[in-house]
């Protein structure tokens, strides 16, 4: 362990074995940091906070701050991070609120860029990837192995599925489905995300019927009651699609179309 000697460490924080904790960094009571946790200097972490092993937190990062949320009134709400994450200079991540379940919760093996923004409530899987300036409201849930482009807004309460792509400055008020490419302001669907889906090692037959289920969505004209049901026939063959059909069906704010 080592603790540079203008650091201050709350007695009741529990360090893990290995962490490093740079100058005029603050640690608070009620937050638990893992083994071989690097955090920079100037970093400021609250708690409740639950960081995992082999995270990399930079300069002037403020995890586990109060939720900016008029209704909540200091209850014991908590900011859970896993594994091996990299969180870049002066992102910020808020605790959860009461009546957002009483926790956010963050993934293992993502890279936060600078000046990212993650609200109160919100859940984001692993192995994400948030540019520069992506900013997300209370309670958006975020799938796996998303990617997030340079000043990305999301509204709150909205879901983006596993291996999506934002384009550079998009502005998302519904839910993006898996796989898709959306862009703009507001944000529109630009086929699916295919690049990404071949470096992440899907077959190229998965690949073409995720392309033709973006199709019968997007471009037949089909009502979304009329296209969900012969995505389902699809999905009987396809274990990927089945993801796809069954995020539509569970979407609350309805998909960007």
């Amino acid at each position: 362990m080592s603790i540079h000697h203008t650091a201050i460490v709350d007695p009741q924080a529990k360090i893990g074995t290995g962490v490093s904790i740079g100058a005029y960094s603050i640690i608070g009571a009620d937050v638990e940091i893992g083994d071989n946790t690097w955090i920079g200097p100037h970093v400021v972490i609250n708690g409740p906070t639950r960081i995992g092993r082999d995270n990399r937190i930079y300069q002037f990062a403020s995890l586990g701050e109060a939720p900016q949320d008029k209704k909540y009134n200091g209850e014991p709400t908590r900011l859970e991070i896993g594994d091996r994450n990299v969180i870049r200079e002066c992102v910020t991540m808020n605790r959860g609120t009461p009546g957002g379940g009483g926790v956010t919760r963050i993934g293992s093996d993502g890279l936060f860029m600078a000046y990212i923004h993650v609200a109160h409530d919100c859940h984001i899987g692993d192995k994400v990837i948030f540019s520069n300036n992506a900013s997300l409201a209370g309670h958006v849930h975020v799938g796996n192995q998303v990617i997030l482009s340079g000043f990305t807004l999301v509204h709150q309460f909205c879901s983006i599925g596993d291996h999506a792509f934002t384009g550079m400055g998009s502005a998302i008020s519904k839910d993006v489905p898996p796989y898709l490419m959306v862009a703009g302001n507001p944000a529109e669907p630009h086929g699916i995300n295919k690049e990404g889906l071949k470096r992440r090692g899907f077959s190229p037959q998965s690949i073409q019927t995720l392309r033709q289920a973006y199709k019968v969505l997007y471009r037949t004209g089909l009502s979304l009651d009329e296209a969900t049901a012969r995505l389902k026939e699809m999905a009987q063959t396809c274990p990927e699609l089945k993801i796809f059909v069954d995020f539509i069906a569970n979407s609350k704010r309805s998909i960007i179309r």
